[in-house]
């Protein structure tokens, strides 16, 4: 159930879509274009339980190594001090 509300800021929530990103393995994946309610104010999103399955779904796969994704230039830097 996806509340009225954002959780964090109390702003409103409204459809659109976003990206995910996470860590799999040594690499990072981005899902495009993943419906969610997104908060006006702080842009936290919040993904009903179809979604999330989904999700999780392509998330096995990338674990997995079983997922074929374009490679994407990034780059990490950890934060000191």
């Amino acid at each position: 159930m996806i509340p009225e509300r954002c959780t964090f800021c109390k702003g409103t929530l409204q459809e659109g879509k976003t990206e995910f990103i996470a860590r799999a393995g040594e690499g990072v994946i981005v899902i495009r274009d993943v419906p969610a309610y997104i908060c006006d104010r702080c842009g936290e999103a919040y993904y009903t339980a179809e979604v999330s399955r989904k999700i999780d779904a392509v998330m096995v796969d990338a674990h997995s190594g079983r997922l074929c994704c374009r490679p994407l230039a990034a780059g990490e830097v950890e934060l000191t001090g």
